[in-house]
């Protein structure tokens, strides 16, 4: 019986050691670190993204555009993002835990879907197509799109490397009691894979189109 003891004793040693060696500790707090500095760049291109759909709608209105709940839905849009990004981190060593990652990815693709609705005006708005702000605005918008795509996929990659660590053998053993969580995927909603359609006539305010707006 105390050969068995020590061969289990001997056993869970060398397991703790390997796991709080590089295939433990040290490569789960490498990894989780990499995802961090990932999740950043991703936070810092919505934000982008949030002010300049912001400022496209701001020149939209002066452009006498008059639908207001298109207007409405992007400022609810972005006060949810926000609210999301700049949430309080709850995580360890000061880190935005996975919830509230999928809390900001959930918002983002929300307010992803304003942006088709908010560029579709320029049917029902002919002068939009030729106001000057508005087009340029189009065209930071068409490269935030891009830089976020970007940063997503540098995310994902990083939280893939990060959970497949996490998953394996021994390490997964640890993982919990050193509070290494999984992280979550940075997903498009399944409703943003299609072209948003807008329907102007359901959308039009009740009020009289200003500056000539149909």
């Amino acid at each position: 019986m105390n050969i068995y003891r020590k061969i289990t004793m001997t056993m869970m040693v060398a397991v703790i050691a390997l796991s709080t060696s590089g295939c433990g500790y040290n490569t789960l707090n490498t990894k989780q670190q990499n995802v961090r500095a990932k999740w950043a760049g991703v936070e810092t291109q919505l934000q982008r993204r949030a002010d300049l759909i912001y400022n496209a709608a701001e020149a939209a209105k002066l452009a006498g555009v008059q639908e207001q709940e298109v207007f409405g839905q992007i400022a609810q849009a972005r006060s949810r993002l926000l609210n999301a990004t700049n949430a309080q981190p709850a995580g360890e060593a000061g880190d935005k835990s996975p919830e509230q990652k999928q809390a900001v990815i959930d918002a983002n693709n929300s307010f992803g879907g304003t942006i088709g609705r908010l560029l579709s005006l320029q049917e029902s708005y002919p002068q939009l197509r030729s106001q000057e702000n508005f087009l340029k605005l189009q065209d930071e918008i068409s490269g935030t799109e891009n830089r976020i795509a970007v940063a997503r996929t540098d995310y994902n990659n990083a939280a893939q490397d990060y959970n497949t660590t996490r998953g394996n053998f021994p390490t997964v053993l640890f993982a919990s009691l050193y509070g290494f969580k999984e992280e979550p995927y940075f997903r498009a909603d399944e409703g943003s894979r299609q072209a948003p359609r807008l329907n102007s006539d359901s959308l039009r305010s009740t009020t009289a189109p200003a500056n000539g707006a149909r």
